[in-house]
């Protein structure tokens, strides 16, 4: 069955103004869960379901052959405050499609949902592909892609859809989020205190501040540190007997997120406790033939410093999709028609010069 690529970018780019319309939180996407389904039923695809996870796996699967893995997410965030327009209407002005998960990752999904379709029931392709929107991207949960994988076929390389403007992030950096603590002595704010857990804070807010990792990645630069949060007191007359911190750490691909975890308990100036290791750096081959076929086509690449569901995956992997990771997560969230249509366009090129 041979569908048009006009056709398979207005069934895509009515599918998001589907999923837009359709409050889809983290955990909450069953509904958007029933229209991915319902899209691929239609061009004939046998979908599968787990929780809000569908998937499925090209026609001529062969397990004798490497599997290529397409995945993007339908759960969205919450709409921030400074929405002027309906976060749930979809509608075009000046050739921008608005909407709460238009960017982010709404077009990537369509456009990886429609390339899927394109090479549903193609033969002879060099990998098998499976195609799986996912759900609980947004705030990592367990039902998510990372929960979807033990059921999953081995995967050899993956394109994960967020949108990098078409542009090929061949690394990506992980995180790991420390709670950390510095004590001081509890008392009446009225008596001497030498050990004043807030003034105690302010040397070990400069060690953060002042603090470098040494090695630096040349896809993502330097691990990035933050103390992002800070807490401390019930009242106004008491000392509090400790300052509590939040401790954000971007990690390169030069360090595990262990390691980065090891040499913080060890070295920081007050006690870190990290909350999970589980969310580390993710990268991909320079010289893969997935990334030779996007530089064929002028696409550049790049490392990303923001978190996507390649931190589940233990194999190589690139964050590839239509949209400005900059409009994710923002007011009036948005994604221009036009970039959908070049999305499709450029996913069916770039996996069929790896295909072949």
């Amino acid at each position: 069955m041979t569908i048009s690529q006009d056709i398979l970018t207005q069934k895509a780019v009515a599918l998001l103004k589907e999923l837009i319309s359709i409050p889809s939180f983290s955990g909450e996407e069953d509904k958007t869960g029933d229209a991915i389904e319902a899209f691929l039923q239609g061009f004939g695809v046998k979908t599968e379901r787990q929780y809000h996870n569908i998937y499925a796996f090209n026609k001529y699967f062969d397990e004798s052959k490497p599997t290529l893995l397409l995945n993007s997410h339908h759960d969205t965030v919450k709409p921030n405050s400074a929405y002027t327009k309906d976060p749930f209407h979809p509608h075009v002005e000046d050739g921008k499609l608005y909407g709460l998960g238009s960017n982010d990752a709404g077009g990537c999904l369509v456009s990886l949902l429609a390339t899927f379709v394109h090479f549903y029931d193609k033969e002879g392709l060099s990998h098998n592909i499976i195609m799986a929107a996912t759900a609980e991207e947004e705030d990592a949960g367990d039902k998510s892609l990372r929960g979807l994988l033990p059921i999953l076929p081995k995967i050899d390389v993956a394109v994960v859809g967020e949108p990098t403007l078409m542009d090929l992030a061949i690394a990506e950096k992980g995180l790991v989020v420390f709670d950390a603590v510095v004590e001081g002595t509890p008392s009446h704010a009225a008596h001497p205190n030498d050990n004043n857990s807030i003034y105690n804070t302010i040397p070990v807010l400069q060690w953060f501040k002042d603090y470098r990792f040494e090695k630096i990645s040349e896809a993502l630069g330097e691990v990035k540190m933050t103390v992002t949060q800070i807490n401390a007191g019930k009242q106004h007359n008491v000392v509090p007997a400790q300052v509590d911190l939040v401790v954000d750490v971007r990690v390169n691909d030069c360090y595990t997120n262990q390691e980065i975890s090891d040499r913080l308990q060890r070295e920081a100036p007050c006690k870190m406790t990290p909350r999970s290791l589980r969310l580390n750096s993710s990268s991909i081959d320079p010289d893969h033939a997935l990334v030779k076929s996007g530089l064929a086509l002028g696409r550049k690449t790049y490392g990303s410093p923001t978190l996507s569901d390649q931190a589940a995956l233990s194999c190589q992997s690139v964050k590839l999709g239509p949209g400005d990771s900059t409009r994710s997560h923002s007011a009036n969230e948005f994604i221009f028609v036009d970039e959908i249509e070049e999305g499709i366009d450029l996913y069916i090129k770039i996996l069929s010069g790896f295909l072949q």
